[in-house]
């Protein structure tokens, strides 16, 4: 059996703010020590950042506006743990140790995921999707059962309604959907793991020496500051 979520699933958009701010780090500083964690709902979003860069408010902001849309954010910034960043100042050296298992997609993933991209396309809300052998279920917000019926037959479609998600009605957190995205694999903390498989087999990857350009880039500018804690969260609303 395997599960997938989309994209504005609120555990997803927690992961991507998360990862947005990650990258917005890598164009203050080349190396950066950044932790983010993000908790998101009822129309909520709080984000505290272990930070050896500074993030403005400012830059915060139009990441969560731009992700999140209408969601009153609220920013800590703390700076890296004074032993941690002691043990990291020779090496790299993970702060927090975890082991990411690589295993081939199966035929069935390949399926899902398919699936799950085409109904973001026509409905780019809310949604999960679950394959185990034959019996395949739609969860989809914002859509109606019918039309998805139309589509797919043999599913079983929004087992209990019709409904609304997203972040307006719903709970999200950065790291709870991991391997269950559309993309398989999604982690804000590590920027590494983005970065690795280019440097163990740099063949295969025909732009090796260019990182990608961050999501962030597009609502921020280029910062140099201190590292320095914020004096308390601060609250915005976007109308």
């Amino acid at each position: 059996m395997f599960e997938k979520v989309n994209p504005s699933h609120p555990d997803k958009i927690s992961d991507r703010i998360a990862e947005a701010l990650v990258d917005l780090a890598y164009t203050k500083d080349s190396d950066p020590k950044i932790a983010v964690e993000v908790l998101l709902g009822h129309r909520v979003c709080h984000i505290i950042a272990e930070t050896s860069v500074h993030l403005k408010q400012s830059e915060v902001d139009a990441i969560v506006k731009r992700i999140g849309g209408r969601l009153h954010a609220t920013y800590i910034e703390v700076p890296q743990d004074g032993h941690l960043s002691k043990n990291q100042s020779e090496e790299i050296r993970c702060g927090d140790n975890g082991i990411f298992k690589g295993m081939p997609v199966t035929d069935e993933q390949k399926k899902l995921c398919k699936i799950a991209a085409d109904i973001y396309k026509k409905y780019p809300h809310d949604g999960k999707y679950v394959l185990d052998g034959d019996r395949l279920i739609i969860c989809q917000s914002h859509a109606k059962t019918d039309k998805l019926k139309k589509l797919y037959p043999d599913a079983e479609i929004n087992p209990l309604g019709e409904w609304t998600g997203g972040p307006d009605v719903d709970a999200g957190a950065t790291n709870r959907k991991l391997g269950s995205d559309m993309a398989a694999v999604s982690q804000a903390e590590d920027y590494t793991a983005r970065t690795s498989p280019k440097l163990m087999c740099p063949s295969i990857f025909t732009h090796s020496s260019r990182r990608r350009k961050p999501e962030s880039l597009l609502n921020s500018a280029a910062l140099s500051a201190t590292p320095k804690s914020t004096a308390g969260p601060t609250a915005r609303s976007w109308k």
